[in-house]
């Protein structure tokens, strides 16, 4: 398979500082990456016939990522996931934020960090740090916010995402990659036929709208239990209260391990391409999601439309609606702290 890449990339409005940046590691493995939210735009993975192709959703061009809301490849800020009613309080003040998801706050509200230009602070071949400035009271949300991220390409065959940020007064944070992954390549029809595992025994339920109950549930016995590499489509369908609120899988893992400390939480693996992608983070939570909200009518960058269930979203996180959950692990960051954490995708092929 040839590789297509995205060369020219820019912008349709305002001054044309929109980039996008190629690195690539001696096994063959590229990664585009724009400034602009922050976004993985292709990854292209070798298969077990050594084809290579594009396994991450997205767009071929900024005026298409600009057009209307999506998380194709984004980095999601500054609460990624939702907060309910939009609002929460802190240290005795009350905050409002966006309405942007039914009665919810949802990844950070109308222009979140997917939406703004990034500054390039650095980038070699292998490479790149991008940072950005969120104002006090940007989006509803206290506190100048430096945040610091590094895409790396390593010879592991590893795309490592490292997160650091840190505030002028206390504010709340929660930071994810929301790549949507096909391990077949890009448009190439729907996930179900992939395999996945997850390394937790809970999960936390939804209520309507999505928004946790504050419940931390055992996934045993459940059809959200990936305990065991599981077909994704084998029980996407069943008639169970969770899966009929996510329209599918749409929930919040709270995965095994010590939060802070990077561990292996997951695998996806697809037997035709042989392709498998490891998971490994520092976070406490991992939000299972597999584009539900897909529907045909979005074309993708190599000419095909995404269908329902076309993409699958491991993303990295605190718990949804963690600021008015005192029981979840705390989402709030003060002067006196830094926010550091590390994600890493890495890919294989299993041969057989």
């Amino acid at each position: 398979a040839k590789t297509v890449m995205i060369e020219d990339f820019t912008s349709s409005s305002g001054p044309n500082n929109i980039s996008l940046y190629t690195l690539r590691n001696s096994n063959g493995l590229i990664a585009q990456i724009t400034n602009y939210g922050a976004r993985l735009v292709s990854l292209w993975v070798p298969d077990r016939a050594d084809n290579m192709s594009d396994v991450v959703l997205g767009y071929g061009s900024i005026a298409e990522y600009e057009k209307e809301k999506n998380y194709y490849g984004a980095t999601c800020g500054r609460y990624a996931n939702r907060i309910a009613k939009g609002r929460f309080t802190l240290d005795g003040v009350e905050y409002k934020l966006a309405v942007n998801n039914g009665e919810n706050h949802l990844h950070g509200g109308e222009v979140g960090f997917e939406s703004v230009v990034w500054k390039v602070e650095e980038v070699s071949s292998t490479k790149i740090v991008l940072s950005y400035l969120s104002k006090h009271m940007e989006e509803g949300y206290p506190g100048n916010l430096t945040t610091r991220l590094t895409y790396e390409l390593t010879e592991e065959n590893e795309l490592s995402i490292d997160y650091f940020a840190a505030t002028d007064r206390a504010t709340v944070l929660n930071l994810t990659h929301h790549s949507f992954f096909n391990l077949k390549g890009e448009g190439e029809g729907d996930i179900l036929d992939h395999l996945l595992q997850i390394n937790a025994a809970a999960f936390t339920p939804l209520s309507e709208g999505s928004i946790p109950t504050g419940e931390i549930f055992p996934l045993e016995g459940t059809p959200l239990d990936f305990q065991q590499l599981r077909k994704l489509g084998e029980r996407i369908d069943a008639a169970d209260e969770q899966l009929k609120i996510g329209n599918g899988y749409d929930h919040n893992y709270v995965l095994n391990g010590e939060p802070g400390s990077l561990r292996e939480v997951a695998e996806l693996y697809e037997p035709d391409s042989g392709r498998s992608m490891k998971v490994l983070t520092a976070e406490p939570g991992m939000q299972l999601y597999t584009g539900n909200y897909l529907d045909g009518s979005e074309i993708g960058k190599s000419g095909k439309p995404y269908l329902r269930r076309g993409g699958i979203c491991l993303e990295t996180q605190h718990f949804p609606n963690s600021p008015n959950v005192a029981t979840f692990p705390s989402v709030v960051l003060r002067p006196e702290e830094k926010y550091e954490s590390k994600t890493i995708y890495k890919f294989s092929i299993v041969k057989d």
